[in-house]
């Protein structure tokens, strides 16, 4: 699937050709850009958004949304400038098919232009300069690159910025190149950096003048010298610490680290237990005590690129008191693929609370399927679909008559996952997206406040899809908590409270059986149905022609559901779930439609030289 530009807000065709006609006068060009190289630094503020690039932090990306404009603006600061560099997108932060800025040189002038490279990797100057360059300047930190990239270009070549996970991908220059199309990608020193870069415009409510901050922080930590750690480290809040709500949070990052602390948690732990042994370890370390799995109760979690988390004003995440436990477990993930030996890292999550309660405790509840083997996905698959429902009949159980208001969202799925998308149904026909993200990666789920809260109300249904690739593997993918197991999750961020914490459901088994009772019989290998193998053994043994694949799709798509409707304790509420009908859906939301204007004769595409003195040798 490419993602490249639909929806769209086009110039007119004379702005157009204006544009164009502005584009040759580089010598005014090269005029204003004069001025901006010698033009005071951005202020901070005016870029709200960072994130290291590259793991050395030699390349520094901060950003703003306009929405008005329907634009982002980018500021780039190149700490060692060598001959150029690359800054794009692409679906999957491939190098191919990537819609790119490039700086180059050829020893004597530099350029900016916009391009794109093809399936092979070899770029093309772009016929629509989308990329606009603001300025360049020097500072003794390095250079700044400001240029602004409309969301939506209608130029087939361009990325479209949508909401969700952006693949950034970026390369250095380390030579001289006579020409773009000179740029050799495969031999760049080159990467990829995920981000959500359209960050919802919200308002920060008012804090408490009574709000105290908690630090949960590794303490003073070697990073392992190898590429991916999960480090776990458990704290504990002082004895007889009454309720308190905790009303937003932000990330503690030693300085110098920015670029290995990929992303945090806190769990809180299970509240049965009277204690939990102090550990300060790797995650995956045989010396870390069973008992540690009971903490995974999420109070806080942050990725790389994402700023402080703020509660709404009517509520708040309770924490402290009687029935919560005082121990908590914060876990890191490093990623350190230059293997730096013996940095030192004290990173971590600062918490901000308030003994004086908010009207309502917030709430987490898990939308989508159940962690079960019943739902498969075959081998080889570019895009399998499957969802988990969370039916009508559960939220008119279990929802308060007021509803409730969704004002984040956390997406999961192990390594296959590509898009997860979860939708609001209201009397079959779909009313609004709760969260989408269609560049969707396993390696970056952080918690995200929602453009607009989404209500709730008993009877509607929240229906969670997920999109699988699995064309590296050679057997079936079955659902379950390992990590070449599948979940699709949904974890939805709410008040107030209620005591449905699970809603999710699962394939009929019943129906399941007939399936490989199908199989069998199209088969010449027996599977073997005997009640001892288990699914997954089932699912693995299958051959999977397209006559299976397609079945199963099939089945998928009408057999009935076993619903998940549970309380915090993991009890269903009373009432009939297994053999559950699936939903109808009978209106569906429509994609926006892209309206493009009619697109004049193709231009020379000519990039913008730069004076930026001599680059480095």
């Amino acid at each position: 699937h490419n993602s490249r530009s639909q929806p769209c807000s086009c110039p007119s065709l004379k702005l157009r050709e204006v544009a164009s006609m502005y584009f040759t006068m580089v010598a005014a060009f090269l005029v204003i850009l004069v001025v901006a190289l010698q033009g005071s630094a951005p202020r901070e503020s005016d870029f709200p958004y960072k994130v290291p690039l590259d793991p050395q932090g030699l390349l520094e990306l901060s950003w703003n949304v306009s929405y008005p404009e329907q634009a982002v603006h980018f500021q780039l600061l190149v700490r060692e400038l060598r001959f150029g560099l690359l800054f794009g997108m692409s679906d999957r932060g491939e190098f191919e098919n990537a819609d790119l800025a490039v700086l180059w040189s050829d020893g004597h002038n530099s350029y900016f232009g916009d391009a794109w490279s093809d399936s092979k990797g070899q770029l093309h100057m772009d016929s629509q300069q989308d990329y606009q360059l603001l300025g360049a300047r020097r500072a003794p930190e390095g250079l700044y690159l400001l240029f602004r990239r409309a969301f939506s270009t209608c130029d087939p070549k361009d990325y479209l910025i949508e909401d969700g996970t952006v693949h950034l991908i970026y390369g250095i220059l380390e030579k001289p190149v006579p020409s773009l199309q000179a740029i050799n990608i495969s031999a760049l020193h080159g990467g990829l950096q995920r981000v959500q870069l359209l960050k919802p415009n919200i308002s920060i409510p008012e804090l408490p003048g009574d709000m105290k901050s908690m630090e949960i922080t590794a303490p003073d930590v070697v990073i392992p010298s190898q590429e991916t750690t999960y480090w776990c480290y458990m704290a504990e809040l002082p004895e007889g610490f009454p309720k308190h709500h905790i009303i937003m949070y932000e990330p503690v990052v030693t300085a110098g680290n920015e670029a290995l602390v990929h992303h945090m948690e806190v769990f809180q732990c299970a509240a049965h237990f009277d204690s939990f042994p102090h550990y300060n370890g790797p995650c995956d370390s045989k010396m870390k005590p069973d008992r540690l799995n009971y903490c995974r109760h999420v109070l806080a979690a942050w990725a790389m690129g994402a700023q402080a988390f703020y509660y709404p004003e009517e509520a708040g995440l309770a924490f402290g008191g009687p029935g919560s436990s005082r121990y908590l477990r914060l876990e890191i993930h490093y990623h350190n693929p230059l293997v730096f030996k013996g940095r030192r890292d004290s990173s971590g999550i600062r918490l901000y609370y308030t003994a004086t309660l908010r009207p309502y405790d917030a709430g987490i509840m898990e939308l989508g399927l159940v962690y079960s083997p019943v739902m498969a996905i075959p081998p080889g698959e570019h895009s399998f679909i499957l969802t988990g429902y969370c039916t009508d009949k559960c939220t008119q159980l279990a929802l308060p008559a007021a509803g409730i208001r969704i004002f984040a969202s956390q997406l999961h799925t192990h390594l296959a996952g590509r898009k997860v998308v979860t939708v609001l149904s209201r009397d079959g026909r779909e009313r609004q997206v709760v969260n989408a993200d269609r560049h969707y990666s396993p390696h970056f789920q952080e918690i995200r406040m929602l453009k607009e809260v989404v209500a709730v109300f008993p009877g509607d249904e929240l229906i969670t899809t997920c999109t699988y690739n699995t064309e590296d593997r050679s057997r079936a993918t079955v659902g379950g908590f390992g990590i070449l197991e599948e979940m699709c999750v949904n974890y939805v961020h709410y008040y107030p409270q209620t005591q449905l914490e699970l809603c999710k459901s699962a394939v009929d088994p019943g129906y399941l059986h007939r399936y490989f009772n199908l199989v069998n019989r199209f088969n010449d290998e027996e599977i073997c149905m005997c009640p001892q193998v288990s699914v997954p053994q089932q699912f693995y043994s299958i051959p999977w022609n397209t006559f299976n694949r397609d079945v199963l799709k099939s089945l998928y798509g009408f057999a009935p559901i076993s619903m998940h409707c549970n309380k915090s304790s993991a009890v269903r509420f009373p009432g009939e779930w297994e053999k559950q009908p699936l939903p109808r859906i009978t209106e569906s939301l429509r994609e926006p439609v892209p309206r493009c204007p009619p697109v004049p004769e193709p231009q020379p595409a000519a990039p913008v030289p730069l004076n930026l003195g001599q680059l480095r040798r």
